[in-house]
């Protein structure tokens, strides 16, 4: 094997996120970026030497040439086996769910998730370790302090030139590489899971109608071999169902801004019953009915209700997640059937610990991710088919179902304003200066008349391994329980996102106006003027309301 020592620079940029290296594509493309990041994992986790390694990705633009590069450092570097998904492709859940399955070492992933794609758009590389979830910090600190140091990486003379067009067996340089279906493990995971009979007599009933869109994603191959084939869906069910390198021009992220095909179809008067939506890597999921958005803390919630009811979950829920600013709705539902409720930072990696003990069975975030034990990363089609499952057994309508959820438990109004477009310097100064007024706030009148009750930093001390973490929102608490919640966002490759969230219950939510944004309108202004959002953004009102 001719294995050539290529030089490459040290790596200067921020470290890698919770997400993994996300940067533009003229950034990956610069001559020894990605090869330096890539020899860094290798070098950093050496379980890999002589173990199997799980690639691919969401087919976003520069995939193939990324690819072929990594399959032939893999081999440089003595990777045992590469499991490489069919057209390079893999969805973030299906990649968990085969390392799982077939005990791989890790699963290296090319996506940037929701963020557009084509030439002009984001591009990134992921690691997951041998739980199938994202990479803990110790392992992400460790390649980004190998990725400063080094100077060449490794890559073999015959290059990476696979056949990803068919499912065979081949070599690179003496390393065996297959290349597999990408939905074959999956699909046989969720037959594991849910009563696919029942599914299939929700569609055979003739009453029942749902539109999926994949935009033009990771997911279209995946639901169109579930819900279409699998589950006798009428053709069609899955729209912007082809994977394509610039996701169509679209931006894929499943809300009722971006989703703007779904939205359409389930704003018709003659509209599906069911409506769903996943983002470019297949991890993240939008639920709505006809006419009817479901909030995603309202999703988890109902999902926490009906979970046990669920074939693969029957008899063995004991405990549920979430992210600390996603609303308290499913804390309400696990009171009620006895579980254990936790509250986490944002980033599906605080739930891998839980998950791994078995103290939770299901987790959610607010930004549309929600997933169960079966796997350890947010997955959009597991959330689908629980939903249909809810479907099948109550034959009511979503908008009814939720509902029936808010007269049980009462109403947590919930929304999240963005404000997108921010210097990194802006949204340092709004942190920092709420971080400075921690302890004059309790007490404080805020300008519509509530008066301040709390206010903190949010810390968490995983309840498993103790590991602590400090910093992660900013929470204001007003006297009638409402809250307010404070945080930068990390998933973006260009300056910085503001991200408020808005919080009130309501016990008797039915009898009170259904308007979300005046519900909470008092509240948004609460928001600005506490964090002096205008004085220091100069931006009047939010770019984004989700």
């Amino acid at each position: 094997m001719a294995v050539l020592e290529e030089a490459t620079t040290p790596f200067t940029d921020q470290r890698p996120g919770t997400s993994g290296l996300r940067k533009t594509v003229a950034q990956f493309s610069q001559p020894g970026y990605l090869e330096n990041f890539v020899q860094a994992i290798f070098d950093a986790v050496p379980e890999l030497h002589g173990g199997t390694l799980v690639l691919g990705g969401d087919g976003r633009y520069y995939s193939d040439p990324a690819l072929r590069t990594i399959l032939a450092m893999a081999s440089a570097s003595g990777v045992g086996r590469v499991l490489v998904g069919r057209r390079g492709l893999l969805s973030t859940p299906a990649c968990s769910a085969i390392i799982r399955r077939r005990q791989a070492v890790a699963g290296i992933l090319l996506t940037a998730s929701h963020n557009p794609g084509g030439p002009q758009g984001d591009f990134g590389v992921k690691l997951n370790t041998g739980n199938g979830g994202p990479a803990p910090e110790g392992v992400t600190e460790a390649v980004y302090a190998r990725s400063r140091e080094l100077e060449r990486y490794r890559i073999v003379a015959e290059g990476g030139e696979v056949d990803l067009e068919r499912e065979h067996e081949t070599q690179i340089a003496g390393m065996p590489v297959a290349v597999i279906d990408p939905v074959a493990d999956y699909k046989a995971l969720m037959n594991e899971l849910f009563d696919f009979d029942a599914l299939r007599g929700l569609f055979a009933s003739g009453r029942f109608s749902m539109v999926f869109d994949a935009m033009h994603a990771v997911t279209g191959p995946y639901a169109k071999a579930l819900l279409e084939d699998e589950l006798g869906a009428p053709p069609g069910t899955v729209i912007n169902g082809e994977p394509r390198p610039d996701f169509g021009g679209g931006h894929p992220d499943p809300n009722p801004t971006r989703a703007v095909d779904l939205m359409a179809r389930m704003e018709a008067d003659d509209g599906p019953d069911f409506g769903a939506a996943s983002d470019g890597d297949g991890d993240r999921n939008m639920i709505v009915g006809r006419r009817f958005f479901v909030s995603p803390p309202d999703s988890l919630a109902v999902l926490a209700d009906h979970l046990d009811r669920i074939p693969g979950y029957r008899g063995r829920v004991m405990g549920v997640a979430r992210s600390m600013p996603t609303s308290r709705a499913v804390d309400r539902v696990a009171r009620a059937h006895g579980y254990e409720a936790f509250e986490t930072p944002t980033g599906w990696k605080f739930f891998g610990n839980l998950l791994d003990a078995g103290r939770i069975q299901l987790c959610g975030e607010e930004s549309f991710g929600t997933s169960s034990d079966h796997v350890r990363e947010k997955d959009g089609l597991w959330a689908v088919l629980a939903w249909l499952s809810i479907l099948a057994e109550r034959r009511i309508s979503v908008e009814a179902v939720v509902r029936d959820h808010w007269a049980r438990f009462g109403r947590d109004f919930y929304t999240r304003h963005d404000y997108e477009g921010l210097t990194r310097e802006q949204g340092d100064r709004v942190i920092q200066g709420l971080r400075d007024k921690l302890g004059e706030l309790p007490g404080a009148l805020t300008g519509p008349g509530l008066r301040v009750s709390g206010a903190d930093e949010f810390a968490y001390t995983d309840p498993i391994d103790g590991h602590a973490i400090e910093g992660q929102g900013i929470r204001v608490t007003l006297e009638d329980g409402s809250r307010v919640v404070y945080r930068l966002s990390g998933t973006g490759t260009q300056g910085a996102t503001l991200r408020v969230y808005l919080e009130r219950w309501q016990g008797d939510a039915l009898r009170h106006n259904d308007e979300l944004q005046e519900v909470l309108g008092d509240l948004a202004q609460i928001s600005r003027e506490i964090a002096e959002v205008q004085a220091i953004t100069g931006m009047v009102a939010p770019s984004l309301v989700v």
